[in-house]
C-alpha cells in the first residue's frame, strides 16, 4: 500500500525475483543438456537437444512474463481496493485493522495506534484511485525482462556445445559455467540478506545440482 501511484517494476530489480528467473532457466536447460551421453550422442542429437532446450526456456520464458503481468495487475488492483476500504472505514479504529491485516508477517502486531493513524490521514489524502489496476509501458518492459532473463540463461549452458566437438569436454565446461553461474547467484542471494556470501554460493550451487538431478530423473 506504500505506493498507489507510479509504481516501479520491482519484482524485475529485485534481487530476489531475478536470481530465482535466474536459476529457473539455468535448471531448465541443463535438464535437457545433462541427458545427453558422453559416449554416444553424435553431433545430430546435441544440436537437436540445443534446440529443444532453447524453444523450451522461449515457452516458459513467455509464460513468466505473463505471468509477471498478471500477478502485477492483481496486487495493484488489491492495493487500490485496500485504499477504498481504508478511506471508506466507519471509524479510525476500522481503517487501522484493515492497514495492520494488510502489512506483510508480523509488522501490523508491533506497530503503534500512533502509526497507524499517521498511515491513515497519508493514505486518506490521496487522490482517488482507478476501479482497478492498470498496466503501463514500465511493466510491459518488465515483463520483458523476465522473459529475456530466462531466454537467455539458456546460452551459457548450450554455448560450450557449439565450441568444442568432443561431447565430453563440452559436457564438463558446460557443467564448470552452470555451477559458477549457480554460485553467483547463491552469492548474490547472501550478500542481500547480509549473511555470508560465499557460504550461499557453495549452498546455491549444491542446491542446483540436486534441482537438476531431480529434474533429469522425473523426466522434466
Amino acid at each position: 500500500m506504500a505506493e498507489l501511484k507510479n509504481e516501479k517494476r520491482a519484482r524485475v530489480l529485485d534481487p530476489i525475483e531475478r536470481v530465482s528467473e535466474i536459476i529457473f532457466g539455468l535448471i531448465m536447460a541443463l535438464s535437457f543438456t545433462g541427458s545427453l551421453s558422453a559416449a554416444t550422442a553424435g553431433r545430430e542429437e546435441i544440436r537437436t537437444v540445443m534446440i529443444a532446450a532453447l524453444g523450451c526456456n522461449l515457452a516458459w520464458g513467455l509464460v513468466d512474463a505473463v505471468m509477471y503481468l498478471v500477478a502485477l495487475m492483481t496486487e495493484r488492483t488489491r492495493n487500490f481496493t485496500l485504499l477504498r476500504r481504508v478511506r471508506s472505514a466507519a471509524a479510525p479504529r476500522e481503517a487501522h485493522v484493515i492497514i495492520a491485516d494488510a502489512m506483510p508477517g508480523r509488522l501490523g502486531r508491533v506497530i503503534t495506534a500512533e502509526a497507524l493513524e499517521d498511515m491513515r490521514r497519508r493514505l486518506a489524502a490521496l487522490p482517488e484511485p482507478p476501479a482497478r489496476g492498470r498496466l503501463g509501458r514500465d511493466d510491459f518492459v518488465g515483463a520483458l525482462g523476465v522473459f529475456l532473463i530466462v531466454v537467455l540463461t539458456t546460452f551459457p549452458v548450450v554455448v560450450p556445445f557449439m565450441l568444442f566437438s568432443e561431447t565430453l569436454l563440452a559436457m564438463r565446461v558446460s557443467n564448470a559455467v552452470a555451477l559458477v553461474i549457480l554460485f553467483a547467484c547463491g552469492f548474490t542471494l547472501g550478500r542481500y540478506a547480509g549473511g555470508i556470501p560465499w557460504r550461499s554460493g557453495f549452498a546455491m550451487a549444491a542446491i542446483g545440482v540436486v534441482l537438476v538431478a531431480a529434474t533429469i530423473a522425473l523426466g522434466g
